[in-house]
């Protein structure tokens, strides 16, 4: 006789226990491990990745270590910080980060993620977007502005009031954050890969889906 009590076998924790809206973009790739889409119109990547192993993250709850964490990560390769954020999704603490990298020959790199960390596994959504055609009219556009409003100050050396860690006033290594880049600008200018990046985060952190196998998933502990 069959045992019609018999629990059901409980479904483990995978790549698609975690769903994020694909934004109508083309999905390039997909393995056990992430989804891949692009827009090649901006020439922006948004990744879905599945970490079956403990996070390598130290910390979901020290906002200072973690601003200095990522400050070292991005300047170790000449890039910069652009933000660094503990976000609650669906009431779970996630680490939010926007960094910066040149390009080899002109423009930046921006790399925005959310990382989903739980004891045992974890889940990473990354977004980069690229400038591409002409670039630095947003950067130049905003310094000629606040130049004339005697906000930064120009000289045959530097530019102060220009650059600076979001941070740490202190911190002088990679290639910092300049003034353009502060989000209140971003509605000027929506077509950058940082106003792409910064509207693309907040749509897929207010609009993600946990399956009920996540809320199973043993807390994160740091």
């Amino acid at each position: 006789m069959f045992n019609i009590f018999k629990k059901k076998k409980k479904i483990k924790a995978n790549l698609h226990s975690v769903t994020i809206p694909d934004q109508a973009w083309t999905k390039v790739s997909e393995d056990n491990e992430a989804i891949r889409w692009v827009n090649p119109q901006q020439s922006a990547l948004i990744v879905l990745h599945f970490f079956d192993k403990e996070p390598d993250l130290p910390t979901a709850k020290d906002l200072d270590y973690l601003q200095k964490f990522y400050r070292n990560i991005a300047a170790a390769s000449n890039g910069g910080i652009i933000e660094t954020d503990i976000i609650h999704i669906h009431n779970i603490p996630c680490v939010k980060t926007i960094i910066k990298y040149p390009q080899q020959e002109t423009g930046m790199i921006y790399i925005a993620s959310i990382t989903i960390p739980f004891e045992n596994c974890s889940y990473v959504i990354k977004i980069q977007a690229d400038e591409i055609g002409i670039t630095g009219m947003r950067d130049a556009l905003i310094l000629d502005r606040l130049h004339k409003a005697g906000e930064v100050e120009i000289d045959e050396e530097n530019m102060k009031n220009w650059f600076g860690d979001p941070y740490d006033p202190e911190f002088k290594q990679g290639t910092l954050m300049n003034q353009s880049e502060l989000e209140k600008y971003d509605h000027e200018f929506p077509e950058h890969p940082l106003s792409i990046t910064r509207s693309l985060l907040r749509s897929i952190a207010t609009t993600m889906i946990f399956k009920s196998e996540i809320k199973a998933l043993p807390s994160f502990k740091k």
